[in-house]
C-alpha cells in the first residue's frame, strides 16, 4: 500500500487523503479519501457550494495524479452534502464543473445528506474510488 499525497499539500493529520494498493497483474486500486473544497493549505476560498464542489474535484484529481490515475479511472463517487436543497440549485454549476474537471465519465455515484461535515466551513465532501488497469 501506498500513501498518495500531493507534495505541495499540507500534511493531514489522522488520516490519508489517498490510498494505492495493487491488485494483481499490474492493476491498481486507488481511494481517494473524502475532499472537501479547499485549497492545498486547507484554506476555504469561499461559501459557494458549486465552487466548493470544483475544489473538491480538483483535489481529487491532484490524488488520482499521485496513483497514476486520472478521472477516467473513477469507478465510485459518493457525495455528502449537509443540504440536499442546495445541491439541487447548484446543479447547473456543479455540472459545469463537473464536465471541466472530470470531463463526460460517469462512475457509479452516489449523493447522501448529512447533518454536518467535520470541517464547518464544508458544504460537500466527496470520495472516491479508482481502478487502474495493467498497461
Amino acid at each position: 500500500m501506498d500513501i498518495l499525497q500531493p507534495p505541495t499539500w499540507v500534511e493531514p493529520r489522522g488520516y490519508a487523503n489517498g490510498i494505492m494498493t495493487e491488485m494483481g497483474v499490474g492493476s491498481r486500486l486507488v481511494f481517494v479519501g473524502g475532499q472537501v473544497g479547499w485549497n492545498e493549505q486547507q484554506q476555504f476560498e469561499t461559501n459557494d457550494f458549486a465552487e466548493q464542489v470544483g475544489q473538491a474535484l480538483r483535489n481529487i484529481v491532484a490524488i488520482l495524479k499521485e496513483g497514476g490515475a486520472g478521472p477516467e479511472h473513477i469507478t465510485r463517487m459518493t457525495w455528502y452534502v449537509c443540504d440536499k436543497h442546495e445541491y439541487a440549485a447548484a446543479m447547473p454549476d456543479v455540472g459545469r464543473h463537473y464536465r471541466e474537471i472530470i470531463g463526460r465519465h460517469f462512475p457509479a455515484m452516489t449523493a447522501v445528506e448529512v447533518a454536518d461535515l467535520i470541517e464547518d466551513c464544508a458544504r460537500v465532501e466527496i470520495e472516491v474510488t479508482a481502478v487502474v488497469p495493467a498497461a
